[in-house]
């Protein structure tokens, strides 16, 4: 087996591969509350990624790009 496929720990964390998914910053959150597309959407990446950073909601409007 590949060293990128192994499993890893991190302190407390135990992954089941090396492989990390960056945050998108896709912002699909409409209103800035993430919807059930949002929970698919990390529901599916996280089947094959060790780890998966979310991206994030502002929590402002002024924080919109």
């Amino acid at each position: 087996m590949s060293l990128l496929y192994s499993p890893v720990t991190l302190g407390p964390y135990t992954f089941k591969n090396r492989i990390a998914m960056s945050p998108m910053t896709r912002r699909r959150a409409l209103g800035n509350v993430p919807d059930d597309l949002i929970v698919e959407h990390y529901k599916q990446r996280a089947a094959s990624a060790g780890l998966v950073i979310a991206e994030e909601t502002s929590p402002s409007p002024n924080g919109l790009g």
